[in-house]
């Protein structure tokens, strides 16, 4: 019985008129269309969890024996905010209950302990900075490794997220320079889903399936921050929208979305290290640059040439099927985030420009 419905359900999940286009089957994808060639296989996905582990063990060497000492050097102390002092009942108030306590309650925990209310939203006040990361933990989260000596003269050292953002975006450059779809969009979808996996696809989708991988991991390792639950449901989405796209055989076009993506990424990273380091000039030109790149890629490059060729080209192409809507649905639906984000760092830029200094997020 269990075997029957588990043969139901895989039957259900992997429905051809779904995921397919009209008269295309997957025994019509099992075989090689060349030699040393294959299509890509829903397997293939699982290679991403050995690799983002092996990412992730990287990340925490570096940190250990090559970001925290450049990091210190940099004058950026390990030292945290003042600890509370030890008591049982407010600690229990603060872990069970709440970690504000409204009048009513400190007067109560006043009588109980013979306090100040003073004295005792002090307490709450430093146990709840207790729990905040220290500004050398932030900069070890993304560090990785030394840029050469041009950058190290700006930055001195950069972070995990930084490095990789910058690495993949140059390499999604190189691959792409010379692949046929990078200069006509309609390449995505000639001869659609017969499109061969070539080995340098293939790495560079899947290493960064195992990047977004391994912050997925690092969420539940790293000091637990406010926007935990936004960037898991982020995380999550991201690894969905990469796999889909492997197994419906979209990677072409999936290629130039993570490069698209990859453009500004690294410039807000670079725009949060300076702000560690304290250096405000540095970090005000590096957010005004991320907020120009964003904007033109992600409101400009973005809707007028990937949701081009993914909406309009494709129908003409090869038409609609179920999973063409699904994925033009989340494609869409990236590109109102994209619209909510803009929103967002243009006031943050505008604020800077009346202020004099660039709020940059933290997290």
């Amino acid at each position: 019985m269990a075997a029957a419905a588990a043969a139901a359900l895989r039957a259900w999940f992997w429905n051809e008129r779904f995921w397919l286009p009209h008269n295309v089957t997957w025994a019509d994808l099992a075989g090689e269309p060349g030699p040393g060639l294959q299509y890509p296989r829903a397997g293939h996905v699982l290679s991403a969890f050995p690799l983002a582990l092996g990412i992730f063990a990287v990340r925490l060497l570096f940190e250990r024996f090559i970001a925290k000492p450049c990091a210190i050097n940099l004058g950026i102390q390990d030292s945290g905010p003042h600890r509370a002092q030890p008591n049982a009942i407010l600690e229990k108030v603060f872990t069970s209950i709440t970690k504000s306590p409204d009048g009513r309650r400190l007067e109560g925990l006043s009588k109980q302990l013979d306090w100040d209310v003073r004295k005792i939203q002090r307490w709450f006040r430093h146990r709840r900075n207790q729990d905040k990361p220290t500004t050398l933990t932030k900069f070890l989260t993304f560090f990785i490794l030394i840029l050469p000596p041009v950058w190290f003269c700006l930055l001195k050292a950069t972070r995990w997220r930084f490095t990789f953002y910058l690495c993949i975006f140059f390499y999604g450059i190189r691959f792409l320079w010379t692949a046929p779809w990078f200069w006509d969009t309609r390449q995505c979808w000639y001869n659609y889903p017969f499109q061969p996996l070539t080995s340098r696809l293939y790495y560079y989708y899947i290493l960064e399936l195992a990047f977004y991988w391994s912050l997925m991991f690092s969420q539940f390792t790293d000091i637990k921050r406010k926007d935990f639950l936004i960037m898991f449901v982020h995380h999550l989405a991201t690894i969905g929208l990469i796999t889909f796209s492997y197994m419906n055989n979209m990677v072409r076009v999936g290629t130039l979305v993570l490069c698209l993506h990859d453009a500004s990424d690294f410039l807000l990273e670079a725009a949060k290290l300076a702000n560690y380091a304290k250096y405000q000039r540095l970090c005000d030109a590096f957010f005004m640059l991320f907020g120009v790149v964003f904007i033109v890629t992600r409101l400009g490059i973005y809707p007028f040439w990937i949701l081009n060729t993914t909406l309009f080209e494709s129908w003409e192409l090869i038409g609609p099927y179920p999973s063409w809507w699904l994925f033009n649905g989340l494609l869409v639906t990236l590109q109102i985030l994209h619209v909510i984000w803009s929103y967002l760092i243009i006031r943050t830029a505008y604020k800077a420009l009346v202020r004099g200094k660039t709020p940059i997020p933290v997290s």
